[in-house]
């Protein structure tokens, strides 16, 4: 588990060629290699065993409502930005079973589960998910209700950062101040270096289990030339990030405009259809769901993700606290930018775009919150 701040100045390279030999260490290990891969028209993250998995060359097109992949001009291992998927799938998983109860010869017999620690590996981690999983540590590691499932997967994570030397059309990371470089909380992490003669990769180490791994990997130390063109690469994409987000007073701004009018705007375009809370890094909601087969010989309970734009999410005695399209939009846009950071002491925003480019609508959380700035 990755903890630590990398402020050393050492850097070394890992040739594309040599690049398997970091799924190899990292099998060695123990580690399942979990990474960017391609399914359905998309780049997703799933269990692959090899760069031959990964999505080379090919790069996404992102915009309100609108996402493409197309190949690029260069072999890039890491060319695209974020897909649907973010890394919370498997640390804060979909579904987790409960408890079990059958029914048998002397009554009812309940079980519960126990989870078997499993070292992952996440090969690819931007900048802004670290932050988006650190944000997930706060809520799901801290305090009484610690989530001890959350917290088993954590323990034994391997993580491989990759920096960012493109932005995506919707990207607001550097907004957020979350990217697009990595400064903490990986083991690893890596910058794509492609030219007309070398493709190779700048490497720091962020933990000791990242300097152990490395030393299974054929690598050498960076020239200053080699470093140089990894950090031009990053500064080039932080000049062309697709949304700015000006976050100084907003969360104060958010709660002076609590019965702004433009909020009823926004949801008369919301579907409500929780497509921004599936696909973002740091939502955290669920619910208790109990089920029972057909036969009525057993039954479980299982915590699922949930989204606040369903009424029932909201729903007491009586009925739904939040039960318009108009309060549900506010709760999510507030609770990721105000209330948020009274919880947790941060924002529950990293920037990544997801929730502007799988919006069916294409509504736009930037857009939103600079145009109730400028009504005042």
């Amino acid at each position: 588990m990755s903890t630590a701040t990398t402020n050393t100045v050492s850097r070394f390279v890992i040739a594309r060629e040599d690049f398997d030999a970091l799924f190899g260490a990292l099998k060695s290990s123990g580690y399942r290699t979990i990474g960017p891969t391609l399914k359905d028209n998309a780049v997703i993250y799933d269990a692959i065993s090899s760069a031959d998995d990964l999505p080379v060359g090919w790069v996404d097109k992102q915009d309100n409502g609108t996402y493409r992949l197309t190949k690029g001009k260069k072999q890039t291992l890491f060319g695209y930005v974020v897909g649907p998927y973010s890394w919370k799938r498997f640390l804060h998983v979909p579904s987790t079973l409960l408890s079990e109860t059958k029914r048998g010869e002397a009554g009812y017999e309940t079980t519960e589960p126990s989870e078997k620690p499993v070292k992952q590996a996440f090969i690819g981690v931007r900048p802004c998910e670290l932050q988006a999983i650190a944000i997930q540590d706060k809520v799901l590691l801290e305090g009484q209700y610690a989530d001890s499932s959350y917290s088993l997967r954590r323990k034994h994570l391997f993580i491989v950062a990759v920096n960012c030397t493109r932005a995506g059309g919707v990207c607001f990371c550097l907004s957020m101040k979350t990217g697009p470089k990595a400064t903490t909380g990986f083991d690893l992490a890596l910058t794509e270096v492609i030219n007309s003669k070398n493709h190779y990769f700048i490497v720091e180490t962020g933990s000791k289990a990242g300097a152990d791994i490395l030393r299974e990997v054929p690598h050498r130390k960076a020239s200053d030339s080699e470093i140089e063109a990894a950090e031009k690469a990053i500064r080039e994409a932080a000049s062309h990030m697709g949304r700015k987000l000006q976050t100084e007073g907003l969360k104060e701004l958010l709660y002076r405009n609590f019965d702004n009018p433009h909020w009823e705007k926004v949801a008369a375009r919301c579907l409500t259809c929780g497509n921004c809370t599936m696909v973002c890094p740091t939502c955290f909601c669920t619910n208790i769901e109990d089920t029972t087969d057909l036969s009525g010989e057993t039954a479980q309970r299982q915590n699922v993700w949930d989204t606040c734009f369903t009424v029932d999410f909201s729903y007491i005695h009586g009925g739904s606290i939040r039960a318009t399209a108009m309060s549900r939009y506010r709760q999510w846009m507030m609770h990721k930018l105000a209330y948020w950071t009274d919880q947790f002491g941060t924002f529950g925003c990293v920037g990544c775009g997801r929730c502007i480019t799988w919006c069916p609508v294409g509504i736009d959380i930037t857009e939103e919150a600079r145009v109730i700035r400028e009504s005042e």
